[in-house]
């Protein structure tokens, strides 16, 4: 099982678009709850999450999301972010054999300029990152906010595409 979390701020339709995707994981028994953490939304957020049955959090300690995360393992993804085909399969058959982090390829059909991607490193987020709880409960620090969970990991890399976060923020 995995519980997915979400850290935003003001982005209820990139919000509604990664649950939409999220919904066929929840259905093949895959992900078994959704936490949104939100930094003071003044928009629908709240709305969406409820909506969508998520937990939702406006005042929140990372190491009590963890700890409370009805998931063995953990999805970390920027608001926005869409999984591609596969994905469900792909992840519940990488749970089942590894116990290392992991985060999505990039979309091949969704990528930046090529002089955005040589000057600045992409956001630590933008692929996800996939994390047994166990080691999730190990880094955590309360006020630390997800994309830190990314630093010092080197993640596996799984096969399954993830249309990132910006291409749903550039659509607004």
């Amino acid at each position: 099982m995995l519980t997915v979390i979400l850290e935003c701020q003001d982005q209820e339709s990139e919000l509604a678009q990664t649950l939409s995707v999220l919904v066929a994981g929840a259905v093949e028994g895959l992900v078994s709850d959704v936490v949104v953490l939100d930094h003071g939304s003044s928009d629908g957020t709240s709305r969406v999450a409820d909506a969508a049955g998520c937990r939702f959090y406006s005042n929140w300690d990372i190491k009590d999301i963890v700890r409370s995360a009805r998931g063995e393992w953990l999805l970390f993804v920027e608001p926005g972010a869409r999984p591609q085909a596969g994905w469900i399969d792909e992840i519940s058959e990488y749970v089942a054999l590894n116990k290392l982090p992991a985060h999505f390829t990039a979309s091949r059909g969704y990528r930046r300029p090529f002089l955005e991607r040589v000057r600045r490193a992409a956001p630590p987020l933008e692929l996800g990152l996939l994390m047994p709880k166990n080691q999730a409960l190990a880094a955590a620090r309360s006020g630390m906010c997800l994309a830190e969970f990314v630093k010092g990991q080197k993640p596996r890399k799984l096969s399954s595409e993830l249309i990132p976060s910006w291409v749903a923020r550039a659509a607004r």
